[in-house]
This record gives structure tokens, C-alpha cells and sequence, in this order.
């Protein structure tokens, strides 16, 4: 081990406790010891504290005892005990780092200082939670946390694009000078967001615990565990969250500092400097480590050999780069070459199962004028139509492969689709243009993919593609029954119709005893997943995360309790999960790992249940946000009274049906009502409960439970005329 890394790590460290326990000591001087501090959205307090200190920080005061707790165990010179995996009692420098850093920014959002305009700042338990899917399935296989700027702008793309094209998330930090990546990256126009995986985080290097704050929470969120298990949380980080760290020019002390912070919970780190001294520690890991890179165009290609991602680069056959990192690219009007569909023209997209002599695969057609036929700015209609054939497709796999052209087309760089069936819009950009990307390359993207993702099933794939306006209305003409008929389909399916419900342990890479239960009456809880989807999955991959479970003998049908379904869950939840009720919410739940899309609970004095999605910041009735909520329901626990659900499970007729189902709905954020008002108002009309959506309570009305309770009244809702609810 290098006594240089030590002592840099270990003057760094010093540096950053001093600099909190300044600061605090004028917090606490000019507000007083009471003043509240948080960080935003997070129902964790302070992450890194809470999980390896297992104190729930809320006060000036409260980080007294952290600041003290730093002074003790910072070390006073270099130690071969320091960076081992397990650390007995104490704490490295580098981790010692980390808790002051925290400290330091949380002081920050006291005197609301902390972020600027361009940064994302404390990063949120919904964002945690809305990326969650991402991160177990593996279109998000790791992420990068880029300290400062790149030796050059060309440098800076070059990396960026890398991890892009291998779909790693990618955070920006600025070093002590306040540069960082970010303005190398405007300068060409690239597109920094959420959505295109590029995302700057603060103005110094202190902002490296939001992303690492970001990381610890994992454990807590998904894993289970508890605040002061620093062990396990760390352990948690270290096999499950495949991040690294990459840093251009010389290593500062507070790099170092932050570098052994990360190394601790696993991050290797990834220097291009040629004085950078390597760690490399033997016997343990190959992770744990400082590595030297100083060849740009293998900086990208070392952190994955080093961290171990499990990455898929997508090779299709276009002229512009194509990842999931693309898929959130926003077109702008001034950006765009052509575009069809939306308000401006006629488009659409079908796929429809053939027979196996009627298409040939591969086969390409584009009837009509191609997009070069437009000038810069215009608009054409479009209709794509996709053929599918394979001894084992079914005409339920349909719609369940349509609904991936919306991703397939957005993960090419510079071409952006919404929408489905006859109601999407696209654009393509002057750059995809420019670079030769044509309509053909649609049907190239669709080819490669459907064969790529479901080749168990699909055998030929043939892509026409018109633009003539008259072909495209037949193609919609087509296209509308068909639609029809297959929502038909699917609408008819009920729980008591199939003998077999579907399994996905999907997120069990990040929460190991969770089990989602998927019924045709019940989409997972992600939102992402049905019945179909199940069964797709299963058919595609038999040993995959979807496994087909047969229900057994029926133990209490009103609960929606099987033998069959009881076992398996048992069997695969770690022997932890004995029993699964999937109509209730009161007797022994559906566990959840962490990715809902929304919250069920209790509301005891309305005699009802409130839900809440993720997008709701504010308060609710039973005085928690969705991120306190969220605390108490993930993990893979069973929790009476709280469950993680999808959206539109809110509109099933076996929703909480053991309960009393929709009746007992008293309380739901109002945009969530308006976007789902026509669904309820259809499932509250087939249940007789005329005008029951207006008496749902939302935030208007109040966000207390008296208040509630007045509306409720007023308004005369079902929910307080029902037995009681436990």
C-alpha cells in the first residue's frame, strides 16, 4: 500500500472534517442548535450517516456527535489497516471524508447554497426509484462519477460517448476550481439530463457524496437494511452497485480523500495521470483499486474491466450511435430535419403476427418519398408496419412487441418517437441526417432488435415503411380494429380464467427477497410488466426471471391466497416470505422491492386507503411524503397496511378487493387523478358508484387528516359507511 495515497487520503480527510466543523459551528451560531437540516426528497435524513452511523440527523445540533465522531477516528498517519474490505470499528479516512463531506453539504442546503442553476445537486429518492428498473434489468448495467474537467473537449466527448454507448449513467462533478466536464460538453452541443445519462451534480468536489449518498441508499432502499449496519450497507455497494470513478490531471489531497471514500464502498478509481500510484490490493478483490490509464481511448474500456460491469454494446447496422442512453433525447424544433406525425401529420406503427411463408426476413421496404425528399424543418406522414413470424409467435405477443418500437427507435442517437399505435411523433435531427441516417434504418433498428431480444420466438422479421399519405391512412385504417381486438383481448383476461399467474425476481439483483406476483388482474408493481408480458418473457428465456406459477389448490379466494402460489414464493424469496395474499393489503401482503410506481396505505380515521405516486413532492393525510413512505415499504419486507403498486392497478377489480377494493379510495394527488380520471370513472361506473371519482380527496381539499375527514363527510363518501377496515 502506498504511504503517499495514505497521507494524501489522510490530509484530505482532515481538511474536510476542519472545514465541517467550522462551518457548523457558525450554523449553530447563528441559527442555533435547533434549526432543521435535510437534504431533499429522501426519507433517509442524511444517507452516508444515517446508514454507517445510524443516526437520523434532523437538527444543527444532531451533527455534533458526527463531527466528534470524525475526530475520533480520523487517523493521524498512514496505516496498512486503512482501504481493507472489513474495517472492525472504525472507519477509514476515506470514509471519514465522506461523513464530514455530508455534513458540509447538508449546512449547505441550511442557508440554501447548495446547488446552482445546470446542477442536479442531492439527488432524490424518486429518482432512485424511477431509475430502479433500469438498474436491475441491465439497460443500466453500473454508473461514473467524472471528477473535473478532461485534458481536452475531444477527450471529454470521447469518454462520454464510451460510457453512453455502453449505457452507464454518467455524473459530473466540478474539481475545487469549479470545472468540470459539463461546459467541455455544452461547447459541442451535447445533451446533458436524466434522460441522455449525462447528469452534472455540484460545483466542487464536495458534490461527489451526492452521487456516493445516491449509491448508499441502495442498500437501505432495496436491500433492507438498517441504519448503523455500516457493514452491510457497505458490503451491499461493493456486490451490487457496479460504479467507478474517473479522474483527469493530478490527484489532489481531497481527490484522494474522496477516491478512498469510494474505494471503501467498492468504487474503484481510474486516473489518467502518470504520477497517479496505483492500489491494487491482492487476496480480497480486484475492484478495491487506484489505476493508472493514461491512453484516452482505453480510460472507458479499464473501468469496466476493473469494476467487473456486465456491459452489452449494441451493434446495429445505422450511422449514428444507438444505446439506451439515447432514449430520453429531446428533439428540439430548431435541431430537427423532419418530422411526422403529433398535430403536424398522419403516422403510425402495427405489428401483426404472419406466417412464416408470407415474409422474408430482413426484408426492408420503403414505399413513398424518403426523409431527404423534405426540406430542412418539414413534415411527413409515415406509417411502419412490422411482420413478425416464428414457430412458437402468438397474436398475444403483438402488442407486447409494439410497445418496444417506441424504445428501439429512441435508443438511435438523434431520433426521438412518443406515443403508440396511431398516435405517435417523431423527429429526426439535422445531425442523424447529416450523418446519412435515412427511414430504411427504422426498419434496420426493428430487424436487429426484435431478433436481438426475443429470439426465442421470432424467426423473420419484415419492416415496410410508406410515406405516401393515402398508403399511410390505410395502414391506420387497418391498424384501428386490430388495435381494438387486442385490447378486447386482454381486457376479457381474469385471475379465475388461467390456472397459472407469472413470476418476476427481476429486482432481486437489488432487493435478494423480493418476489413480484403477476396476475392477469395485477401488473407488477414497476408498471412495466403483465400477465402477456409474463408469459412472453417465459417463452423467450424459461430460466429467466418470469417463471410460470401454477396457482394449486385455492386457500382463500376473497384474499387471493393459492397453494401453489404460497409455496413459490417461500421457495424464492429466501425462505423469508411464508405466506401472499394478492387481493390484501391488511394480511400478509405482496412484498416490494423498491421500483413501485406508486403507494397504498391505510388512512385509520377516514376507514380507507390513500395512494400516492412517486412525481407527488408534497405532504399526504397520513403525514408522510411519498419518500417517507417509501422508507418503510421496499427492502422485500411484507408491511400490513403499505404496498408498492403499479398505476393502473388502481383501476382492477381486484384492487385491495379483500378490502373492499375502490369504495375504500379516499385520498390520491390530484394530477394522478386527472391522468387516470377516464379509467376510474369507467371502473367506478362498473361497481355502481356513481360520482365516487369527485369525492376522492386530493391535495386541494387538504393534506391533514381532518381535513380529509370534512371532505369525506361533505361529499358523503362510501369509505365511511364500510366495515371497519381492520
Amino acid at each position: 500500500m502506498s504511504r503517499v495515497v495514505i497521507s494524501a487520503a489522510i490530509r484530505g480527510a482532515t481538511a474536510f472534517v476542519a472545514e465541517a466543523e467550522t462551518n457548523l459551528d457558525a450554523a449553530i451560531r447563528d441559527r442555533g442548535e435547533d434549526h432543521k437540516v435535510e437534504f431533499p426528497g429522501t426519507a433517509f435524513q442524511l444517507p452516508m450517516i444515517h446508514a454507517l452511523m445510524g443516526l437520523e440527523v434532523t437538527t444543527l445540533g444532531g451533527l455534533k456527535p458526527v463531527i466528534a465522531h470524525c475526530r475520533e477516528l480520523l487517523p493521524a498517519e498512514p496505516s496498512e489497516k486503512l482501504w481493507l474490505p472489513y474495517l472492525g470499528a472504525g472507519l477509514d479516512a476515506g470514509v471519514t471524508a465522506l461523513l464530514a463531506m455530508e455534513a458540509t453539504c447538508a449546512l449547505r442546503y441550511v442557508d440554501a447554497e447548495a446547488i446552482e442553476d445546470g446542477f442536479t445537486g442531492f439527488i432524490s429518492d424518486t429518482i432512485l426509484r424511477e431509475l430502479g428498473i433500469q438498474l436491475v434489468d441491465g439497460r443500466m448495467p453500473g454508473f461514473a462519477a467524472v471528477l473535473g474537467p478532461a485534458p481536452t473537449d475531444e477527450v471529454a466527448l470521447h469518454v462520454v460517448r464510451e460510457l453512453q454507448k455502453r449505457s452507464i449513467l454518467t455524473f459530473l462533478m466540478c474539481n475545487s476550481d469549479g470545472v468540470s466536464m459539463r461546459d467541455q460538453l455544452a461547447r459541442q452541443d451535447v445533451e446533458l439530463g436524466w434522460d441522455t445519462y449525462i447528469v452534472p451534480v455540484g460545483r466542487d468536489t464536495h458534490s461527489a457524496i451526492y452521487v456516493l449518498d445516491w449509491a448508499i441508499r441502495g442498500g437501505l432502499t432495496f436491500g433492507g437494511h438498517k441504519k448503523g449496519d455500516w457493514e452491510s450497507c457497505l458490503r451491499y455497494c461493493r456486490e451490487r452497485i457496479f460504479a467507478f470513478g474517473i479522474t483527469f490531471g493530478p490527484i489532489p489531497d481531497d481527490w484522494y480523500a474522496v477516491g478512498a471514500g469510494a474505494i471503501a464502498m467498492g468504487f474503484p478509481v481510474i486516473s489518467d495521470h502518470e504520477s497517479t500510484p496505483e492500489v491494487r490490493p491482492t487476496g480480497v478483490t480486484t475492484y478495491e483499486a487506484l489505476v493508472r490509464q493514461t491512453d484516452p481511448e482505453q480510460i472507458v474500456p479499464t473501468c469496466i474491466e476493473v469494476r467487473g460491469v456486465k456491459v452489452k454494446v449494441e451493434e446495429v447496422d445505422i450511422p449514428v450511435s444507438f444505446s439506451p442512453a439515447f432514449e430520453g433525447e429531446r428533439i428540439r424544433r430548431e435541431e430537427t430535419y423532419v418530422q411526422f406525425g403529433g398535430k403536424y401529420s398522419k403516422a403510425a406503427e402495427l405489428l401483426e403476427t404472419a406466417e412464416l411463408d408470407e415474409i422474408t426476413d430482413g426484408e426492408i421496404i420503403v414505399r413513398g418519398q424518403d426523409i431527404d425528399a423534405a426540406e430542412a424543418g418539414g413534415v411527413m406522414d409515415v406509417g411502419i408496419h412490422i411482420r413478425v413470424a416464428g414457430r412458437k409467435m402468438k397474436a398475444d405477443f403483438d402488442g407486447i412487441f409494439e410497445r418496444q418500437v417506441h424504445r428501439y427507435c429512441n435508443e438511435a442517437m438523434g431520433f426521438m418517437h412518443t406515443g403508440q399505435r396511431d398516435q405517435i411523433w417523431c423527429r429526426v435531427s439535422k445531425t442523424a441526417f447529416e450523418a446519412g441516417f435515412r427511414l430504411k434504418h427504422i426498419g434496420t433498428i426493428l430487424h436487429a432488435k426484435l431478433h436481438d431480444d426475443y429470439g426465442a420466438i421470432v424467426d423473420k422479421v419484415a419492416v415496410t415503411i410508406c410515406t405516401d399519405p393515402a398508403e399511410v391512412q390505410d395502414l391506420i385504417d387497418h391498424a384501428v380494429p386490430a388495435f381494438a381486438a387486442r385490447d378486447e383481448r386482454v381486457a376479457g383476461m381474469t385471475d379465475e380464467s388461467v390456472d397459472t399467474f407469472y413470476s418476476c425476481t427481476l429486482c432481486q439483483s437489488f432487493a435478494p427477497n423480493h418476489v413480484c406476483m403477476i396476475t392477469p388482474e395485477r401488473l407488477g408493481l414497476c408498471g412495466a410488466y403483465n400477465w402477456l408480458d409474463g408469459q412472453a418473457a417465459y417463452e423467450i428465456n424459461p430460466t429467466g426471471c418470469n417463471q410460470p406459477v401454477v396457482k394449486g389448490t385455492c386457500i382463500d379466494q376473497q384474499r387471493g391466497e393459492w397453494e401453489g402460489v404460497n409455496q413459490f414464493v417461500y421457495d424464492h424469496s429466501n425462505r423469508g416470505v411464508e405466506r401472499f395474499s394478492a387481493y390484501s393489503l391488511m394480511e400478509n401482503p405482496m412484498t416490494s422491492c423498491g421500483c413501485f410506481e406508486c403507494i397504498v396505505a391505510i388512512v385509520p380515521e377516514a376507514n380507507g386507503v390513500m395512494i400516492v405516486n412517486r412525481e407527488y413532492p408534497g405532504e399526504t393525510p397520513i403525514g408522510m411524503p411519498f419518500s417517507t413512505l417509501a422508507g418503510s415499504v421496499g427492502g422485500g419486507a411484507q408491511t400490513p397496511g403499505f404496498l408498492g403498486v403499479g398505476r393502473l392497478y388502481l383501476t382492477s377489480k381486484k384492487f385491495i378487493s379483500a378490502e373492499g377494493g375502490l369504495s375504500r379510495l379516499v385520498w390520491m394527488p390530484k394530477d394522478l387523478k386527472e391522468a387516470m380520471r377516464e379509467r376510474l370513472e369507467q371502473c367506478a361506473a362498473d361497481q355502481g358508484l356513481d360520482g365516487f371519482v369527485d369525492k376522492i380527496g386530493d391535495e386541494t381539499v387538504g393534506t391533514t387528516s381532518e381535513a380529509l375527514l370534512e371532505h369525506l363527510a361533505k361529499v358523503g363518501h362510501p369509505a365511511l359507511e364500510m366495515d371497519p377496515i381492520f
